[in-house]
């Protein structure tokens, strides 16, 4: 090869590197993450603050609307496929949300499925007419509802779904645990009637609960009641300014993350979950 030949060769790779990172054609390394929530029920699932909120909703939504556990499942392999977990406001053409709805198809519009609470209750209702839906596979019974190009994968999702739900159904004690660092976002009265205004738009209305400037209070039947609630609270911890949860002889502390016994408590359920806010 000619001088000039290998000139000209080294100037076009050189033109090619310009339009092309050479980093772009290296394999993809997986990021190391920390992650401020874990849930153990029969296996372990690792998500973040915000992750966890939105699982917590459209179990709660799902539980709200007498959904079985198993819908449930389907709607967080659903929403772990298409957002992780994440309310994106953008996606594929027109697609929005926690489960990706398209308002071009009848979903609603984009401010109403940016709402978790309306987006997994449009879910549910889709499910609901698929006919069978409860014997199918977690992917199949998703793909019904979701119609996606790549209908297999919602499967992969099945078993952290089957961990998630069963703690949110209160089917595990103590199984929510999140970290919270930093600031909360909001303290005292303001955190306490967001935390009451949360409970109800996911839940509906409750047996009783009462809300006060340190936090609030839920009165429950059982301890499946008192779970639900307790892991529900944790969750969206960070959102609300949550401090404590106690429930069952037992507390959740936002610094520690982790739940513990309270001395002189029996381990029985008390008939109520009590959440305590920063002040």
């Amino acid at each position: 090869m000619t001088v000039c030949a290998v000139l000209a060769l080294v100037a076009a790779l050189g033109a090619l590197a310009a339009r092309h990172d050479w980093r772009d054609t290296l394999p993809a390394v997986p990021l190391v993450l920390a992650h401020a929530c874990v849930v153990t029920a029969d296996g372990q699932v690792n998500l973040d603050a915000h992750q966890m909120a939105n699982a917590a909703t459209i179990a709660a939504v799902g539980i709200r609307q007498e959904m079985p556990e198993y819908a449930v499942v389907v709607a967080l392999a659903t929403a772990l496929q298409e957002s992780k977990l994440e309310n994106l406001s953008g996606g594929d053409r027109d697609s929005v949300g926690l489960f990706q709805q398209r308002p071009s198809q009848g979903w609603g519009t984009p401010d109403e499925i940016l709402d978790p609470r309306y987006a997994a209750a449009r879910f549910y209702g889709a499910l609901r007419k698929v006919e069978g839906w409860e014997d199918m596979r977690v992917t199949d019974a998703a793909q019904r509802v979701q119609r996606s190009a790549f209908p297999e994968a919602y499967q992969k999702w099945a078993e952290e779904s089957e961990v998630l739900a069963k703690a949110l159904f209160g089917k595990a004690t103590g199984a929510v645990s999140c970290t919270i660092s930093g600031e909360p976002e909001v303290r005292g009265a303001a955190a306490a009637a967001a935390l009451a205004d949360g409970l109800s738009a996911d839940w509906g209305k409750l047996r009783a609960a009462t809300a006060d400037r340190a936090g609030l209070t839920v009165e429950v039947r059982d301890d499946r009641d008192g779970w639900r609630y307790a892991h529900w609270l944790v969750s969206h911890a960070t959102d609300h300014g949550v401090e404590r949860v106690l429930f069952g002889g037992l507390e959740w502390d936002a610094k520690d993350g982790d739940w513990s016994p309270i001395a002189g408590v029996p381990a029985a359920g008390t008939g109520r979950v009590v959440a305590e806010v920063f002040d």
